[in-house]
């Protein structure tokens, strides 16, 4: 075990392993957390209190999660001082304990990190952001369909321009990339920008794929959706689409079917000659397939502006959503509107092995320690967190209790102030209310 400098390590738990590739999970699992900065100090409370009351219930005292403080952000440094936002303590803590939940963090002011949040993720090669976005019935939405929005977006982590690879406009740095492009390359970039460089590789894209098509196959979702700008970005974005399909095909071939293969199936059943062009077989049965009728996983793409629209209009067209770095920051908050918003989205960021849960929306310092926000995000993310480990049965009584309270209008105020006969509670008051809700 690693040696810690300011981090206990609960002696009454016992940390989970890897073993034969896959995570062996004991009963009293030690499992680190990050309270956040901001909000967190109410929502992290808030959270603990429902995990470990849907634990206890769903397994009768048998399991237990040892739960173990870390630090990062504005508490580190109160901890660590030195400006220590990220300390080795944290790092450490994650890699050996393999699982973490964290609240939301600050994003440090005048140098170091970047984002915490993009540096956990890069130092602990977490290159799987995965967001689900599903409504629960009574949460007001601008949405005509809410009930159609249940997807699962698979968010590159670690590549496109999060990579952080940018010149300042008007350094010498940046005139000898310029001098270079438009010299060696034959290119014509004005001489007063700034540049970005946006790496899309093959490592990243099949990895992510690969892990898009495994949850797939394992949570039995029907499709998977490439979005991608490969008309204007050939090749970065359209190269992620290529190689996903390559990756698709070569290690899932007995679990998918490509969406133009599917058209062509259905197409000859009827006598018409296969068209593969995207849309054709649309247009001839007045839409698209709603799946496989063998059960296969469609494997298809879309343009990204084209999704903005379509998860309005065509919701439930769109099953799982595999995309790079940028495309699914945008979407996630996109589908996360539709559904609530971030109070409501929960979020996870997964390597090999290693997963840090996480709330998706910031620290809203102004309302913090007023117990007032909505901590329904972390608490999902707190479900995934169960899932992941095996716990099925509690993350399903917290789900269920959450859809609950919702119903019968016991909600904080973000919801409260749309939603008419409602009941306001605070962060804490609402905790306790999905608690009382599990059966």
């Amino acid at each position: 075990m690693a040696n810690f400098d300011r981090v206990i390590v609960p002696e009454n738990g016992t940390p989970i392993t890897i073993e034969n590739n896959e995570l062996k999970v004991p009963d009293n699992p030690i499992i680190p957390f990050i309270r956040g900065d901001g909000i967190g100090i109410d929502l992290w409370p808030a959270s603990q209190l429902v995990l470990d009351a849907a634990v206890e219930k769903a397994y009768g005292g048998n399991r237990k999660i040892a739960w173990m403080k870390i630090y990062a952000g504005d508490e580190a440094v109160d901890k660590y001082g030195d400006g220590q936002y990220l300390p080795e303590d944290t790092i450490n803590a994650i890699k050996e304990f393999i699982i973490a939940i964290k609240g939301p963090l600050t994003t440090p002011v005048g140098g170091g990190h970047r984002s915490l949040n993009v540096s956990l993720r890069r130092i602990l090669d977490l290159y799987a952001c995965v967001r689900p976005v599903k409504w629960f019935k009574g949460v007001p939405s601008p949405s005509v369909h809410p009930h159609w929005m249940d997807i699962v977006i698979f968010r590159e982590n670690t590549e496109d321009v999060y990579s952080g690879i940018e010149w300042e406009q008007g350094t010498d740095a940046v005139a000898k990339v310029i001098e270079f492009i438009n010299k060696e390359m034959g290119k014509n970039i004005r001489l007063d920008s700034g540049i970005g460089v946006k790496p899309i590789s093959i490592t990243g894209t099949k990895r992510l794929v690969r892990k898009a098509i495994k949850y797939a196959i394992a949570e039995g979702r029907k499709s998977i959706t490439f979005m991608h700008k490969g008309n204007i970005m050939k090749y970065t974005e359209g190269a992620f689409k290529d190689w996903g399909y390559e990756l698709a095909i070569d290690e899932f071939r007995d679990y998918i079917i490509t969406e133009a293969e599917l058209w062509d199936e259905a197409m000859a059943e009827d006598g018409v000659t296969p068209i593969t062009k995207p849309g054709a077989f649309a247009e001839l049965r007045g839409g698209k397939p709603a799946g496989d009728p063998n059960g296969r996983i469609i494997i298809k793409d879309r343009i990204a502006d084209s999704i903005f629209q379509q998860i309005q209009t065509r919701t439930n067209e769109y099953d799982i959503i595999a995309t790079p770095n940028l495309n699914g920051d945008y979407i996630s908050d996109a589908a996360a509107a539709m559904v609530g918003g971030l109070g409501m989205a929960p979020g996870a960021n997964i390597g090999d092995f290693i997963g840090l849960f996480e709330a998706t929306h910031g620290t809203a310092p102004k309302y913090a320690g007023q117990d007032k926000v909505n901590p329904g995000s972390l608490m999902l993310s707190g479900v995934m967190m169960l899932n992941y480990l095996g716990w099925r049965e509690a993350g399903e009584m917290i789900e269920k209790a959450i859809k609950r309270t919702i119903e019968v209008k016991t909600v904080t105020y973000d919801l409260h102030r749309q939603m008419e006969g409602a009941t306001k509670v605070s962060c804490s008051g609402y905790a306790a209310e999905i608690v009382k809700n599990m059966v």
